[in-house]
């Protein structure tokens, strides 16, 4: 059937073949053979004309989204057939299908069963997504075709991103901790949509903003030489973008050994000077000691030894008498 509008009154229920002939894609306006009221002639068959309300659109992580297409057709709805697909940003040649439509059964992707379905289907092509992921982020794809309209099928196109807060980041120290070490404070945040942005602080005593050399777009690290007991105390690696921000810390303490004090250092000097001339005088009073006692066991010896030189003579010269 053809299909004309009058900008005043429509040509309703009237077949006129050779006004579609002679004005296809023409955008003529001629008599309505019934009316006389001038008809815009609309192409009488064709490719589905598709149309996106819009090109990119945002969802929060949790939230329901719905993804607009919009079609026009001149033939019955009968054979429809709405083809949704989406390729990740990461990989935009490898698409898969989201749902379809075809021949008035729906078809989910099993891993969106449940979270995805058409909105005002068959006089639209809108499909709605809930409980939305990080991992439904991409370029969809709205394809549709009504045989026995002829040509290519109607496409649309339209980018998905999923904003979420950053995760929970993980703070990681790795390094010596004695005086003239190095250590390395790292954080690391599995996800954040707008990547988040990171920052190290030193809160103790006062706040003081690191230096941070990042390692990618989800980690980054502080290098710290040269540390000292100045170098303790509480880090904190914060990680933001626009739904919010979150937070780890590290508790750092510098090993330093005592320090040595004059006063200290000369007391166990004197201490130790004591000690020693003691050691000295006890060594030297048990050598006396001894050596008295040796002398008085030698006297002894001496005076028995000459008692008895004296003794025997005068046996001897009595004996002879």
């Amino acid at each position: 059937m053809c299909v004309v509008h009058s900008a005043v009154l429509p040509c309703i229920h009237h077949r006129i073949p050779h006004i579609c002939e002679r004005n296809l894609n023409s955008g003529m306006c001629l008599p309505c053979p019934l009316t006389g009221v001038a008809l815009c002639s609309i192409p009488c068959a064709g490719a589905v004309r598709v149309t996106m309300k819009h090109s990119n659109l945002e969802v929060v992580q949790g939230d329901s989204v719905t993804l607009p297409c919009s079609f026009f057709t001149m033939s019955p709805l009968s054979r429809l057939n709405i083809i949704w697909t989406r390729a990740p940003f990461s990989d935009p040649d490898f698409p898969t299908q989201v749902i379809v439509f075809d021949h008035g059964q729906v078809i989910e992707n099993p891993s969106l069963t449940g979270r995805v379905g058409f909105l005002g289907i068959p006089w639209s092509a809108d499909i709605i997504l809930n409980n939305t992921r990080i991992s439904d982020a991409g370029n969809y794809r709205c394809m549709v075709s009504n045989p026995p309209e002829t040509g290519d099928p109607g496409i649309g196109e339209l980018a998905l991103n999923v904003l979420a807060p950053p995760s929970l980041p993980l703070c990681l120290w790795d390094g010596v901790t004695d005086t003239g070490g190095s250590v390395a404070l790292s954080c690391m945040v599995a996800e954040g949509v707008p990547t988040p942005e990171m920052r190290w602080d030193k809160l103790e005593p006062e706040e003081i903003s690191l230096p941070i050399n990042m390692d990618g777009d989800l980690s980054g690290s502080v290098q710290i030489v040269n540390i000292s007991s100045q170098n303790s105390g509480l880090y904190r690696c914060s990680v933001t973008n626009l739904l919010g921000t979150q937070n780890c810390y590290v508790n750092l303490s510098i090993y330093s050994p005592p320090a040595s004090s004059p006063g200290i250092l000369q007391g166990v000097l004197l201490t130790l000077s004591m000690a020693l001339v003691l050691l000295a005088l006890l060594v030297l009073v048990l050598w006396l000691h001894r050596s008295g006692q040796k002398r008085k066991w030698t006297e002894g010896k001496e005076e028995e030894c000459y008692n008895e030189i004296r003794y025997t003579p005068s046996l001897i010269k009595r004996s002879f008498v």
